[in-house]
């Protein structure tokens, strides 16, 4: 092919040389080439590297697997490798490469030629990411854990503590009732007794919607039928819902998990998806727990959800703490379908 008459005439190892990646060629171990840019990367120069070992710019305990994967590609084992590797700079830090190395023949003998390029700021980056991300996750679960404590322990003196103060006031009342001879007095009293009876409740559904006693001493199915028994009542939404007996192979940590991404789960169903029906599964799937939800509402698009949304975070952590996985798929006009799995004991 004719070369157009438009192109410069640039020799090829001009274009080598100022290649801002580095690139370099090695033969019996040794370098028998290498660009300023791949000396740069180590802190040497060109002239300085050509004819050294490997063994000059690799740490010692990290020499056997460049060696290894240097004889893998002069075997054709595979003869293209891309992976990254490690390098001893000259002032005695360690660097990471990100390289792409292949066979090749250089003067009449197999070679490994490759290209590389720097990429140690790019992995601490993204070593503090990670680390960082860890810290927020096990923050996010200090948080859970204190705030399931305080709830527990809310529920526990509302119930036995309030409760058992306002139960008292109702026997006192009703022994004042049956001693009560005028009218007034009597109609007073009653009035005390069925206002008294009004809070026992409303302090017995709080203690519920803190944490469910069926938590404690019946199944994890009683907790989600009975709320979705409430929830029906409430918002009018109708509910179908099919939940095994599954407590005895879940833990009670995994257990209250479940029960809280299901409780996030219906309100979110509450508050956006104008449905009409929502069904519900609990059951086992092998070693596996699955809670299944689906409602007939008109679902949304996860990528134009505007603001944080808190609660799907809230569920994913969840669902991570007790390595479990949730998936939820939503569409415009076509529901929403959550799914979470997690292992049983």
């Amino acid at each position: 092919m004719a070369q157009d008459p438009s192109l410069p005439d640039i020799p090829f190892h001009a274009i080598v040389e100022q290649s801002l990646a580095g690139i370099y060629v090695l033969q019996d171990e040794c370098f028998a080439y290498a660009n300023a840019t791949w000396a740069a990367l180590v802190g040497y120069t060109p002239q300085e590297m050509i004819g050294a070992h490997l063994d000059r710019f690799v740490p010692p305990d990290f020499l056997p697997e460049v060696l290894r994967r240097y004889h893998l590609r002069l075997d054709s084992n595979p003869p293209s490798l891309r992976f990254i590797t490690r390098g001893l700079h000259r002032d005695g830090r360690t660097i990471y490469i990100e390289v792409h190395g292949t066979r090749m023949m250089f003067g009449g003998r197999p070679a490994v030629m490759g290209v590389g390029v720097d990429v140690t700021q790019q992995l601490r980056n993204e070593q503090e990411l990670r680390t960082s991300q860890q810290r927020l996750r096990d923050l996010a679960a200090h948080t859970a854990r204190t705030l399931e404590e305080q709830r527990q322990s809310f529920a526990r003196d509302m119930h036995d503590v309030l409760g058992g103060m306002l139960t008292s006031i109702k026997m006192d009342a009703s022994r004042v009732l049956k001693r009560s001879e005028g009218e007034e007095t009597r109609a007073l009293v009653q009035g005390i007794l069925g206002l008294t009876q009004q809070t026992i409740d409303a302090v017995r559904s709080m203690s519920e919607a803190l944490r469910p006693s069926a938590l404690d001493h019946l199944d994890l199915s009683v907790a989600v039928r009975r709320d979705l028994q409430e929830f029906s009542r409430r918002h009018g939404i109708a509910h179908r819902v099919q939940a095994r007996e599954i407590s005895a192979r879940l833990s009670p940590r995994r257990a209250l998990a479940v029960y809280r991404i299901f409780s996030e789960a219906l309100t979110n169903v509450a508050r956006h998806s104008q449905a009409m029906l929502l069904e519900v599964a609990l059951e086992p799937a092998g070693d596996e727990l699955v809670l299944a939800m689906h409602d007939d509402g008109q679902g949304f698009d996860p990528a134009t959800v505007a603001g944080p949304a808190l609660g799907l975070l809230g569920m994913s952590e969840r669902a991570h703490e007790i390595d479990g996985t949730l998936r939820i798929d939503a569409a415009p006009g076509q529901g929403t379908r959550l799914e979470l799995r997690a292992p049983l004991l």
